[in-house]
């Protein structure tokens, strides 16, 4: 299990249940932060999200230091790094939700609205549905788990994608490369899978 797990408050994550949902997967030492200091340090990174790409985007930014901090431990230390949901989507060059705005830049894609032909089919996404590997990702198994998004990560290389799931087409459900990983889905929302793959994250040696 990891020592240190660097769980970034930033104004626009559910913190109280991805805390909950690490500490029943097993983990024993979360520093909930918004010091950059403190990610430097972590063994282990998760960055939770919900709410806009662009006010997400701009919350973290306004932690001082905490971009560098985040990209010297997932890139140059190769600190195993989860993003959650929104968490997820900053991981891309760029989210288009009012307007065109830069994110982390980890992942080469855009973060595009959903979009379906179909009126019977809801937008937002919201509920339980297939996770679906992509060759043989780490971390991602089969199975079920909850969804809440508008938007969707279009990556620029399919190889990027680790899972998928399917929501009036393809939409991506999991994304990563080297030491991070990024997953659409809400691991706190979606019981035993997502505590199955939270175990997973901390057990992880890449």
């Amino acid at each position: 299990m990891a020592n240190r797990i660097a769980l970034i408050d930033y104004g626009a994550g559910n913190l109280r249940s991805v805390h909950n949902a690490l500490m029943a997967a097993g983990a024993t030492a979360i520093d909930v932060t918004a010091e950059a200091g403190a990610v430097r340090d972590a063994d282990r990174i998760v960055l939770p999200g919900v709410g806009a790409f662009a006010a997400c985007m701009n919350g973290l930014s306004a932690l001082p230091g905490m971009v560098d901090a985040l990209h010297e431990a997932a890139i140059d230390r190769a600190r195993p790094f989860l993003g959650i949901c929104v968490g997820m989507q900053l991981m891309a060059e760029r989210g288009e939700e009012h307007g065109t705005h830069a994110g982390l830049g980890w992942m080469a894609g855009t973060v595009r609205p959903l979009a379906s032909d179909d009126p019977r089919l809801k937008i937002p996404h919201m509920g339980w549905n297939d996770v679906t590997p992509q060759g043989a990702p780490p971390l991602i198994e089969p199975g079920e788990a909850y969804f809440l998004h508008g938007y969707h990560v279009a990556l620029a290389d399919p190889a990027d994608a680790y899972a998928m799931t399917d929501h009036g087409g393809p939409v991506t459900a999991a994304i990563g490369r080297d030491t991070m990983i990024g997953v659409q889905f809400h691991p706190e929302k979606s019981q035993g899978y997502g505590l199955s793959f939270l175990r997973r994250f901390l057990d992880w040696r890449p």
